[in-house]
């Protein structure tokens, strides 16, 4: 059952989901496929919201 990642044990059971589904040989449109394509976005949601990256310095990112 698909259900929004709340916590760091929903995120990491998505994660560990997502791993399985392409290790198969998914179909376009199955719905396997629908299902990692769904897991996907809700990790994605998530990690933007807790695992933030912000913007590189021009300066900082010019000097690596």
């Amino acid at each position: 059952m698909l259900k929004l990642i709340k916590n760091k044990a929903d995120y990491e059971n998505a994660l560990e989901r997502i791993y399985d589904l392409i290790q198969l040989d998914l179909i376009k449109g199955s719905s396997e496929g629908d299902e990692l394509e769904f897991l996907s976005l809700l990790v994605h949601a998530y990690e933007e919201e807790h695992y933030p990256i912000l913007p590189l310095n021009p300066i900082d990112a010019s000097k690596y």
